[in-house]
């Protein structure tokens, strides 16, 4: 036998004030106090869950309840339903603005509440999800003296039953639609996979759904009518502590799931083996209040960290169906994308230019000033044409590839962390570099080694940064590069371009005894080397054509593996 207790709170309202009253006040609020207000229009207060306070900024008053609380039996067993009613217990002229109704083991106050609500009238109050427990609150002001909402409570809820085999990908695409990631991969023998399908049954009224995937938290999937994340239908199946809830909900904007009643699924089962989820139910293809499985939509396959009942922010970006599907429609094996189109051309972008046309162009700059002593290009030393047209097009590309994250975002990342400040350092050294190349004083000015050394410090801050950037940047959600494998090479790259500079460096030591580069003294060194080794450096040419093979294999290996995400 157990008892429960019941807690009940209720917002009140006495009186009427004069016009002029409200006015007065309603001028000295807005003249000395601005704060912001959170708004429930469907009257689902779910920042009360818990500590069962309104959030209204009033302390509960010492005086008896104005409201009585009263069940139809003091104790129970497993199982049986106890009858609840919420009754005006004073006769003064009031009413309920509002109430919330929880059970909780008498014994254990501080714990969650415990059973669940079915309600005897759906439209004089509602149940509100509070983890795993629907507790009773009101749908609109119950006025009246006999304000008696009637509900009943049950203190255990019916469970899912046991999954006896895993989920196979057999009859993807034939017998059912399928998204997998990684792309074509099979729940029965990968276990890191994840894993969605679905199909229609035969009478064509409700839809079966499979779900599996590794997480010590939850796997879920959404149907959204774009790409974007709110307004969304969602499904979970979440580890609670060794068996599996499965519960449906609903996404308003960036936002935790609003978990609905779990009556809308039947058929109800689950599987936890080795840290994989997998669960199973059924759905009907037309229910209220939620998405009609008859139409289109982009499906969203995503995974977290939830604890006692409460569901985090997912780890990694979801994966995202590449087209919308109707979901009674024929049987498709789809396929999709964890990163969008826009942040994986920011990512090339910014690769391209940082990890190949900054770096030819810096070292052009350095040590291939005197490879063409003699040839002109529009009145202009080759070397010097090659530099300045690359980093032009380094100036485009990053900009360029500097808009895309703000137009995916419609705005600033607030989860990237440092990314995206020191991005927004390297755009404006990558402006300030042509800014300060223009206005650059003539060879024989005594100001020409003040640019010098601030075009190279600007120029060398940015590569800094950028590299940094880059680092930062395929651990981001958005374009979530494989790892160990994603620093390693990108430490690889680094250390290839800092081998080769400081190969040339000590080639131009060794054969000129002197490792300036100031401009004059490259001219005549240029002479030097056309005497003593010819008109062309071998070893220059040879390292300038190893340098360009090496940095394009990086970069194509980068390109390979974005495109594949």
């Amino acid at each position: 036998m157990y008892r429960v207790e019941l807690h009940c709170r209720n917002w009140q309202h006495r009186g009427e004030a004069s016009a002029m009253w409200r006015l007065y006040f309603t001028l000295a609020a807005l003249t000395w106090c601005v704060d912001s207000v959170g708004g429930f229009s469907n009257g689902k207060v779910g920042v009360a869950c818990g500590d069962m306070e309104p959030q209204h900024g009033h302390e509960p008053r010492p005086e008896p309840p104005p409201y009585m609380v009263s069940v139809d039996k003091s104790t129970f067993s497993p199982g049986e339903n106890i009858t609840v009613s919420l009754q005006v217990a004073s006769s003064d002229p009031m009413f309920f603005r509002g109430f919330l109704m929880e059970a909780r083991d008498a014994g254990k106050l501080d714990s969650p509440a415990v059973g669940f609500f079915i309600l005897t009238d759906p439209h004089q109050s509602q149940l509100l999800q509070c983890g795993h427990t629907q507790i009773a609150g009101p749908v609109v002001s119950l006025r009246g003296m006999t304000a008696a909402p009637t509900t009943a409570v049950s203190p255990q809820a019916t469970s899912p039953t046991a999954l006896s085999t895993q989920f196979s990908s057999v009859g993807c695409g034939h017998s059912k639609s399928c998204l997998r990631d990684p792309v074509g991969c099979d729940p029965e023998s990968d276990p890191h996979c994840f894993f969605l399908s679905f199909t229609t049954d035969e009478a064509g009224r409700s839809v079966m759904f499979e779900l599996s995937g590794p997480t010590e938290g939850y796997v879920s999937f959404a149907l959204s009518h774009d790409k974007w994340m709110g307004n969304d239908d969602v499904y979970l199946c979440e580890n609670d502590r060794g068996s599996v809830t499965i519960s449906a909900g609903y996404v308003s904007g960036r936002t935790h799931p609003e978990l609905a009643a779990e009556e809308a699924l039947w058929g109800r089962a689950w599987r936890l083996v080795d840290g994989v989820i997998q669960c199973r139910f059924h759905r009907s293809i037309h229910l209220h209040n939620r998405f009609n499985l008859n139409q289109s939509y982009f499906l969203f396959l995503a995974h977290g960290r939830s604890h006692n009942g409460l569901i985090y922010k997912h780890h990694h970006q979801p994966l995202i169906s590449t087209i919308q599907k109707v979901i009674t429609g024929p049987p498709e094996d789809l396929s999709g994308s964890r990163s969008p189109l826009l942040i994986k051309f920011h990512g090339v972008f910014m690769l391209t230019v940082w990890m190949w046309i900054v770096s030819t162009a810096a070292l052009i700059a350095r040590h291939y000033k005197d490879f063409w002593p003699d040839t002109t290009v529009l009145g202009q030393r080759l070397w010097f044409q090659l530099h300045r047209t690359m980093m032009v097009l380094a100036v485009v590309l990053t900009s360029a590839a500097f808009t895309l994250p703000f137009i995916y975002r419609r705005g600033w990342s607030k989860g990237a962390g440092s990314h995206p400040y020191i991005g927004c350092a390297v755009m404006a050294l990558s402006i300030i570099q042509p800014i300060m190349a223009i206005l650059r004083p003539v060879p024989e000015s005594p100001r020409r080694i003040i640019f010098r050394w601030l075009h190279f410090g600007a120029g060398t801050a940015a590569q800094i940064l950028a590299t940094v950037c880059v680092f930062l940047g395929a651990a981001q959600q958005a374009l979530l590069l494989p790892s160990p494998w994603s620093p390693a090479v990108l430490t690889g790259w680094l250390l290839w371009i800092m081998m080769v500079d400081l190969l040339l460096l000590i080639h131009q030591c060794g054969l000129r005894g002197n490792c300036s580069s100031d401009d004059k003294e490259n001219i005549s060194f240029a002479q030097l080397d056309r005497l003593q080794h010819g008109e062309i450096s071998k070893v220059k040419k040879m390292v300038l054509v190893v340098f360009l093979i090496g940095n394009t294999g990086f970069l194509a290996a980068f390109i390979k593996t974005i495109a594949s995400l």
